[in-house]
């Protein structure tokens, strides 16, 4: 019984998955990344809410004069119309949200959960069409390089399921 069962695993090529963590370098490559923008994120969220919206207001105006934009109309006008305290508020809640998910996403990742693994895979999947558009618009090494990462992350988030599977 024992000669069988090393007969048929030496013949056969699929490897099974290794719940370590340690066996997935990729993985913690990609948390080490999620965990940083979920850092960056949550560290913008404190700000907006420290700051508050009479300091953003004030150096939106600069930046308005200094660049000579049209206070009425653009981007710009909209940006002072919406810095209010519910605006900003706002705004600190979805980037706090933001970060929240991505450091456990990162989390997740760095133990080898395979809800971070799907977690990731949609997040990449929502981004890549804006990639996909942003290098079609805009030509150019950096936006080929922004899609060569994110389909990189996809596949290798994508394999650690698959190697779940098997």
């Amino acid at each position: 019984m024992a000669q069988d069962s090393g007969a048929s695993n030496a013949g056969s090529s699929v490897r099974h998955y290794n719940p370590s963590p340690r066996a997935h370098p990729g993985l913690h490559a990609i948390a080490l990344v999620e965990i940083g923008k979920g850092l960056l994120a949550l560290l913008a969220a404190s700000g907006l809410e420290l700051i508050g919206p009479a300091p953003l207001r004030r150096w939106v105006w600069e930046l308005i004069r200094h660049f000579q934009f049209d206070p009425n109309h653009g981007a710009m006008a909209w940006l002072v119309n919406a810095l209010s305290p519910g605006g900003v508020h706002l705004a600190a809640a979805v980037a706090a949200l933001y970060g929240v998910m991505h450091v456990l996403e990162g989390w997740g990742l760095w133990h080898a959960r395979a809800w971070a693994s799907w977690l990731g895979c949609v997040t990449v999947a929502l981004y890549l069409p804006f990639d996909l558009y942003a290098l079609a618009k805009h030509p150019g090494w950096l936006a080929l390089v922004v899609v060569a990462i994110n389909l990189l992350v996809l596949w290798v988030l994508a394999r650690d399921l698959v190697m779940r599977k098997r």
